[in-house]
This record gives structure tokens, sequence and C-alpha cells, in this order.
């Protein structure tokens, strides 16, 4: 078969019209569009901190800002990232039992915890818990101060213990699990436990060093200790008593005059137990009273040691005006968090840097295992 150059040029043609419609029925697959669910993890480490803003007459600051502040973390300046103003849930824990107390007593306390209630702002969640034979939560969180003092007048009871650990420990899990952010532990006690243990209540501070919670107290122990001391006193220098009085003693014959004229050895065995007694009370309430001091000041809280019975009452005040002019402020760790090991402790403060402004912020913070 032969081809003319006009039939060579239409086979071209074809040819090139052939495989064109080839390409446009089966294109080049194209890759699809990639799409990946996967959710991308970013940890932003945050410490929170309760701030109390005050001018130079000790009244409450508004409108403080995070250019007020300064953060000094184990030396390391940082700059806050949020300072909000916000309600606060506060948990008042009573010491309502003790086989020692002298002046301690659940009208005494019922008061000093009214009178606390009364002095904050209406907008805080309160709960109250109870401790002597066993720690309970005497009222759940609620805003309505007449519900809480209701139950304060209706639900108090007495105990011959002292659960102090045990209370520490249910307050710590009680205000861990609450909303709110601005959190604060009252408690108003003597510090002493009926079950003492260092290690327990070295444990129950460190858990309460791990969270943003400021612990406030109203202290019985130095009015105890008053009491304690004089009563040891006054028996200590009590001389011993005689099987009978000297007068009699002398008209009895030298043998039974003897033996008449010893002193009761019952009396002065009974005296020395009581004064150990005493001495032991003592020392308990110098170990309650430091530890309670070490845990307010270790969390920014308020420590209030009164030296009358009526301070008790009056001076309530003060923690209320310090729980009312909160802020919470926030700031991301120049050193991670996941950088320390558990159990770690970081000093923080916060200074103010605005003419006037007066802040009380100084806490210890635990690192524990849940930030690694």
């Amino acid at each position: 078969m032969s081809f003319t150059p006009r039939s060579l040029t239409a086979i071209a043609v074809v040819l090139a019209a052939l495989a064109s419609s080839s390409f446009a029925q089966d294109p080049a697959p194209t890759p699809p569009p990639f799409n990946d669910d996967t959710p991308v993890k970013v940890v932003t480490e945050e410490i929170k901190l309760n701030v109390s803003a005050y001018d130079r007459f000790g009244e409450f600051v508004s409108g403080v800002s995070k250019d007020d502040l300064v953060i000094v973390e184990d030396g390391r300046l940082h700059q806050p990232s949020s300072v909000r103003r916000m309600p606060a849930n506060v948990l008042i824990m009573l010491d309502t039992g003790g086989e020692q107390r002298q002046v301690k007593n659940i009208s005494r306390t019922r008061d000093v915890a009214k009178e606390l209630i009364r002095r904050l702002d209406p907008e805080n969640s309160l709960a109250v818990l109870e401790y002597s034979d066993k720690a309970r939560i005497l009222t759940e969180w609620t805003t309505n101060k007449l519900k809480v003092l209701e139950d304060l007048d209706k639900k108090l009871i007495f105990g011959r213990r002292s659960m102090f650990s045990d209370a520490l420990n249910l307050a710590a899990r009680f205000l861990s699990n609450s909303e709110l952010e601005n959190r604060h532990l009252v408690i108003v006690s003597d510090g002493t436990d009926s079950f003492w243990s260092d290690e327990r209540r070295e444990a129950e501070m460190r858990t309460l060093l791990g969270t943003n919670i400021n612990v406030h107290v109203i202290s019985y122990t130095a009015l105890e200790k008053e009491v304690v001391e004089e009563r040891a006193s006054l028996i200590s220098k009590t001389p011993a008593k005689k099987a009978i009085p000297d007068e009699i003693a002398q008209t009895l014959p030298n043998g039974v005059r003897d033996t008449a004229t010893t002193p009761n050895s019952v009396t002065v065995n009974t005296d020395a137990q009581f004064i150990k007694t005493l001495r032991d009370r003592e020392e308990a309430l110098e170990k309650g009273e430091e530890y309670l001091t070490k845990l307010a000041t270790d969390t920014s809280g308020l420590f209030i040691l009164p030296e009358t019975p009526d301070e008790m009452t009056e001076k309530a005040y003060l923690i209320a005006n310090v729980i009312d002019s909160n802020y919470v402020v926030t700031y991301v760790p120049k050193r991670p968090l996941s950088e320390s090991e558990p159990g770690e402790t970081r000093v923080i403060e916060v200074s103010s840097k605005k003419p006037g402004l007066r802040v009380l912020a100084k806490r210890k913070l635990v690192i524990g295992p849940d930030e690694q």
C-alpha cells in the first residue's frame, strides 16, 4: 500500500486526535488533598496565685492590671499573664473537739465563724467543715449566708478528740474540687491533734502547697497556753498535803508522829502526773502554733494569734478583708514545671510597681507528680 503526502498528513491528524481523546478519557491521577485531623497538643504551663491589693490605708484597690505587678520565682523576674477579680470559695474549718481544751469551746468558735461570714462579700461561696471525733462537711457550697448561719446554730457538735490531720486532708480535697479559682481555707483551731504524726502533717501541708489555696488561721494557742501555764505553776508550787495537820500530829507519840507528818504520797503522785499532762498539753500547743503559722505563711495567708477571747471575734474582719481584696494572678514560669523533680519547692513573691499599691502575696509552691 502506498501513501501520498496528503494521506500521510490526514493520518497524522487522526492519530493526534486519538491521542488527545485518550488523555481526556484517562487523566493522570491527582493525589488527594492532605487532611490530618490528629490534634496538635500544645502544653502551656500556667501558675495561679491569689494576690491581695491594698492602698496605704489598708483599703482594697480596684482596677489592678498585669502591668502593676512583678512576679519573682526563685530569683527570676516574670510578667503576669492575667490579673482577674472574681468571687471566692471560702471553706471555714472549725475545731470543736479536744480532751484538754481550756478556752476553746463551741460557742466561741461559732461566734468567730459567724463574724467572718457576716463580713465576707455576699458574692462569695461559703462552706463549713467541722472536726472533732471525725471530720465532716457541715455545709456544702452556697452563697446563702442565712443558711450557713443556721447550720452553725443547729448542726455543730462537740467531740472528745481532735482529728486535725483528717480535717486538713478533707479540706484540701473539698477545695480542690471547687469550680472557682479563688480559693481560701479559714481555720479556727488550736492546731493540736489527738493522733499526732509529724509525717502526716508534713504530707498534708505539702498537698496544700501544691495548690493555689490560701490558708488563713485564727488560733486558740496563745489563749490555751496561758491557762495551761498558770495551772501548772499553781500546782507545782503547792506543797504536798500531809496526812493530818501539824497541831494534831504534835500530840501523838514519836513513831506515830513521824508517819502522820509524812506528806500524802498519793497526792504527790497525782499532782506530778497532772503537771506532766499539762506540760504535754503545752508542748502540743507550741507545736500546733508553729505548724499553723508556717501553713498560713507559706500559702500566702493571714495568721492571727489573739491574746484575749474577745480578740478572736473582733479580728475575724481582717481575714474577710484579705479574702475580699484578692485578685487571681497567672503567669507562665520561665523554667517549665516539667523540668522539676516531684516535691521540688519554688518560692514565689509578688510585688507592686505602682505607686500607692501594696500587695500581699508570697508563697511556696510544691511541684506534684501531675506537673511532670
